[in-house]
C-alpha cells in the first residue's frame, strides 16, 4: 500500500509545472521573513514585476523591479 500512494504522490509532482510563478495583484499584508512575493502593480515598467521578499521584524521589505515572461506566471489575487 506504501508503494502504491508513494508512486501516486510521485506521479503527480512530476505533473506540476515546477516553473510557474504565481504573480499577485496586490501586495500581501503578512510576508514570513525570506518569503518571496510577486506582485504586478504601476510602481514597475511594463514587462516587469515587483518582486517583495519578507523581512524580520524591525527591518523593511526588500522591494525589486525584475523581469517576468507572461507564460511562466499566473495572476490572481492576494487573500489577507
Amino acid at each position: 500500500m506504501r508503494i502504491l500512494v508513494s508512486a501516486v504522490v510521485f506521479s503527480c509532482s512530476l505533473c506540476l509545472p515546477c516553473s510557474a510563478q504565481t504573480i499577485l495583484k496586490s501586495e500581501p499584508l503578512m510576508l514570513a521573513p525570506y518569503e518571496v512575493a510577486f506582485v504586478k502593480d504601476d510602481s514597475c515598467p511594463s514587462g516587469k514585476v515587483m518582486k517583495v521578499t519578507g523581512a524580520i521584524r524591525g527591518l523593511h521589505r526588500r522591494k525589486a523591479c525584475v523581469p517576468m515572461p507572461g507564460e511562466q506566471a499566473s495572476l490572481v489575487a492576494a487573500t489577507p
